[in-house]
C-alpha cells in the first residue's frame, strides 16, 4: 500500500471508530482555499456528537513487521507518533477551514465546536489498527 491508500484506510477506520462512539458523520474532506493565499485547507472528518462539532484531522502511519523496533523498518515516519505531524501550523490551517465549513453550512462561529484529532498506527501483517482519539486539541 503507497501512503495515500494507507491515509484512506485510516479515515475509513475513523469514521467507522466514531461512529460506534455515537457520533454523526456530517462531512468528509472538505476543503477550502483561502482568501488570503493559494492555500488549501482540508478537514478530513467533520462529526457530530450531541451539540458539539468535531473537525477531526486523521493521521496514519503503517508497520509493516511489528516484531522490529521502527528504526529498523526503513520508514523514517515511523520514528515519531502519528499525532505528532499536527503542528501548530497544521492546527491553525484547520482552524481557518473549521470556520470556512461553518460560515459555508451557515452555523455560527459561536456554536460549540472543537479540533480532534485521531492517531491511527496500523499494522499490515496482523490487520490490525491502534486508534488514539485526542479531543479538543485546538491551542
Amino acid at each position: 500500500m503507497n501512503s495515500k491508500q494507507i491515509g484512506i484506510l485510516g479515515e475509513k477506520i475513523a469514521s467507522k471508530y466514531l461512529q460506534n462512539k455515537g457520533y454523526q458523520i456530517l462531512d468528509k474532506n472538505y476543503s477550502s482555499k483561502f482568501v488570503s493565499g493559494p492555500n488549501r485547507g482540508e478537514i478530513d472528518i467533520v462529526a457530530k456528537k450531541k451539540d458539539v462539532i468535531s473537525f477531526v484531522e486523521v493521521k496514519t502511519l503503517s508497520q509493516i513487521n511489528r516484531a522490529l523496533p521502527p528504526v529498523y523498518q526503513g520508514d523514517p515516519a515511523s520514528l515519531i507518533e502519528p499525532e505528532e505531524k499536527v503542528n501548530f501550523q497544521k492546527q491553525r490551517k484547520i482552524i481557518k477551514t473549521a470556520e470556512s465549513w461553518l460560515m459555508a453550512k451557515k452555523i455560527p462561529l459561536d456554536a460549540k465546536w472543537q479540533i480532534d484529532v485521531i492517531s491511527i498506527k496500523i499494522d499490515l501483517a496482523d490487520k490490525k489498527a491502534k486508534i488514539r482519539h485526542f479531543k479538543n486539541t485546538a491551542c
